[in-house]
């Protein structure tokens, strides 16, 4: 049974404190980055194969929700690889491509959410982990039904426009890169050995509608 590779290339650690008032929001301060996400949002993410939306529905799975959106509301996907490409099972991401940035996420864990609220369907969004409390940052979308994770993996949210593009995100390369060098090396590592893989350029939060006039 394929697997999907862990949350990150290192041993599993106790899960650190993820909600903690710090301070200043900072990338390289991964506690500071705790505010509650909306119940329901969308994040855009405009790359090298166009854009697609990202529809969050907080019930699904508050704890990733929230790290979701800290992490694409302060810039932690841009620049990132697309350096896992399977076709017909997912696409991962979530490696930030400097490594003085990836490497205070080494621990910084959020708890489990619920399994099986939400089934890891086409086009749904999950992070990765490498064992139990173990999500950081690292992202799957599913290209097809994946029920067999729904114990273990759960989904936050769902591309709701795009998957076109999703589909299309170069596969070429598959599960060639390494995960320990993009860790260690970032985006050097990357752009040196496999310059032609597809990138996030911008991902962001897009505004809330306004409400409806009565």
């Amino acid at each position: 049974m394929t697997r999907v590779l862990t949350a990150l290339a290192l041993a599993a650690a106790v899960a650190a404190p993820a909600f903690a008032q710090t301070g200043k929001p900072s990338l390289m301060n991964p506690a500071s980055l705790n505010e509650k996400a909306p119940d329901t949002f969308k994040a855009k993410f405009d790359t090298s194969a166009g854009e697609f939306v990202i529809t969050v529905t907080r019930a699904w799975a508050p704890n990733g929700a929230d790290r979701f959106y800290n992490l694409v509301k302060n810039g932690f996907y841009d620049g990132t690889r697309f350096f896992r490409v399977v076709p017909n099972f997912m696409v991962q991401f979530g490696i930030n491509g400097d490594p003085d940035i990836q490497r205070n996420w080494a621990n910084a864990n959020i708890p489990d959410d619920k399994a099986g609220v939400k089934s890891n369907g086409r086009g749904f969004v999950t992070f990765a982990n490498r064992g139990p409390n173990s999500r950081s940052t690292q992202l799957f979308i599913n290209y097809k039904s994946n029920a067999f994770l729904d114990k273990t993996f759960m989904p936050f949210g769902e591309v709701t426009s795009g998957m076109s593009v999703v589909d299309k995100i170069n596969a070429k390369h598959g599960e060639d890169p390494d995960q320990g060098q993009i860790q260690n090396n970032g985006n050097r590592y990357l752009q040196k050995a496999f310059p032609d893989l597809d990138f996030i350029k911008k991902a962001t939060i897009e505004p809330a509608a306004p409400p409806a006039k009565k």
